[in-house]
């Protein structure tokens, strides 16, 4: 039995994620990602979780802006990290709701939401 999720052509799913590197839709990407169902974006934020500034953010603050989304997944990288409360306050101010994992959990959850017809958008720091 196929269990595959049925998901909206031309959607961009996660395939895989490791050395650096995430499989999306057949395409190789190096580095942060910005990953919606229409698109990819190169993401300029560090490699480093503890590295991220508001500053890293405001591609998904426009990109929120402009579009309607049910969740906002945030990457961590290999291990899971706590968004600084004064950095969560500052996004939840710019009207930006994080959901904070590690990339690995971020992945499977953002393909979960894709197949579900979810609009969802992951950020995604390389593991």
């Amino acid at each position: 039995m196929d269990v595959t999720p049925l998901v909206k052509t031309g959607s961009k799913i996660i395939q895989s994620y490791a050395g650096g590197q995430f499989r999306i839709s057949g395409q190789l990407y190096t580095g942060p990602v910005i990953v919606t169902a229409d698109q990819v974006v190169a993401w300029n934020a560090p490699q480093e979780f503890s590295e991220l500034t508001l500053e890293h953010f405001q591609p998904l603050v426009v990109s929120c802006s402009e579009a309607l989304l049910d969740i906002v997944l945030l990457g961590t990288g290999k291990n899971f990290a706590i968004l600084p409360p004064a950095l969560r306050a500052s996004l939840k101010a710019h009207g930006l709701s994080v959901d904070v994992m590690d990339t690995g959990a971020a992945c499977r959850t953002y393909n979960v939401l894709l197949a579900e017809g979810r609009r969802v958008l992951a950020a995604l720091l390389p593991v």
